[in-house]
């Protein structure tokens, strides 16, 4: 029997090459003769870069930035081949700061223009971007300045590096001329499964702003910032990105890459998908398994179970998601290609010992799928 193991990471206790691992430790205690192939995966956010380098034995790589506060921050990226892979919230994002420290109206993206500078200064012309997990909320102003741009105030001042959206609204003149000139050659992706305008009910500040630390007052700020600072950049370009699907993600830095670095916005799972080459592995499989810490009603929308049922539908795969928690709306998920789901929680217990023996339990509800799977079956 020919099985793929294909997991999101349990966020909080395993990655994903960890629940690969322990998934095929309960598989082989069943079937000891099985075929196994392991291959994490990711949807564009938090574990992306990790699960990319494992999947395909890229190179890590490690460098200082400035935080979405201005202070140094060491942060990781890696590569694959001739292609550049790294989340935005490793210099920008959430994680980095503590509860009271949130304020969009400060919080930059410079640290991560700082990586893509990185990544252009290695050689590389090809970047994936999972921007989840933003801390930020500047359009990616800052992002532009630490890859060349200039902006001006209404006196002609210029905005000093490291600006946030509480400095959007000062704009009065964006200056694109000392851009990196790399950038023309750049093929950049960014892996997004958010299809938020920029502004609006429905915009970067609205959606994801309260998240971040904005107030009510400090969202109107920035809203009024985002809108002028796209009037600005649209006169500059000629071309006006604030519409476009996923432009509003991470807090506009989605219609900043788009803007200064020409990238596409593309669902984070099928790119990280067909980037590890992910169906190749599928044709040869007798059986898929998949999971993630909880299935729900939004696993539906750009989450790794339902982007691999994607790629096993057509090709008749049957597959089995093995999870943490099964929540509201799942059943939804049997229409659109998972064929059963496997708890890993095997009697009444409460979250903390869920996440405490996460890698027990996974073991077991791997053993005991198996033997469901087998019944009545030849060994």
């Amino acid at each position: 029997m020919k099985i793929v193991i294909a997991s999101d990471s349990y966020k909080g206790t395993n990655t994903s090459w960890r629940v690969a691992s322990l998934i095929e430790e309960g598989i082989v205690k069943v079937v000891p003769q099985a075929q196994i192939t392991k291959v994490p995966v990711a949807d564009g956010g938090e574990g992306t870069v990790d699960a990319i380098l494992t999947a395909l034995d890229g190179e890590e790589h490690k460098v200082m930035v400035k935080g979405p506060l201005w202070a140094p921050k060491e942060a990781l990226w890696g590569s694959a081949g001739d292609t550049a892979v790294m989340e935005m919230a490793e210099a920008s994002g959430l994680p980095i700061l503590k509860g009271e420290e949130l304020n969009p109206l400060k919080a930059t993206t410079y640290g991560t223009g700082e990586m893509i500078r990185e990544a252009l200064d290695r050689g590389f012309r090809k970047i994936i971007i999972g921007i989840g997990g933003s801390a930020t909320n500047d359009g990616g102003m800052g992002m532009a300045q630490a890859l060349g741009a200039r902006f001006y105030d209404s006196e002609g001042k210029e905005i000093p590096e490291g600006a946030g959206g509480g400095d959007l609204a000062r704009v009065a003149q964006a200056d694109l001329s000392g851009l990196d000139p790399r950038l023309t050659e750049l093929s950049m992706t960014v892996a997004c499964d958010v299809t938020n305008p920029l502004l609006g009910k429905e915009g970067a500040t609205y959606t994801y702003g309260k998240q971040k630390g904005a107030t009510p007052e400090m969202q109107k700020e920035l809203e009024g910032g985002l809108a002028s600072y796209a009037d600005i950049l649209a006169e500059s370009l000629g071309e006006d990105y604030r519409n476009k699907p996923g432009a509003g993600a991470a807090g506009g830095l989605g219609f900043g890459l788009v803007a200064i670095c020409g990238a596409e916005i593309r669902s984070g799972i099928k790119t990280i998908l067909d980037f590890i080459g992910l169906d190749e592995h599928i044709k040869e499989a007798d059986l898929v398994i998949t999971g993630e810490g909880k299935i729900d009603g939004q696993s539906l929308y750009g989450k790794v179970p339902v982007g691999i049922a994607e790629r096993c539908q057509p090709l008749n795969k049957p597959l089995l998601a093995i999870v943490g928690d099964i929540g509201p709306g799942t059943e939804k998920a049997y229409e659109l290609g998972i064929d059963s789901i496997m708890s890993t929680v095997n009697k009444a217990m409460p979250l903390k010992d869920a996440l405490d023996n996460s890698s027990e339990l996974l073991v077991e509800a791997a053993e005991r799928a198996m033997r469901m799977i087998m019944i009545g079956t030849e060994l």
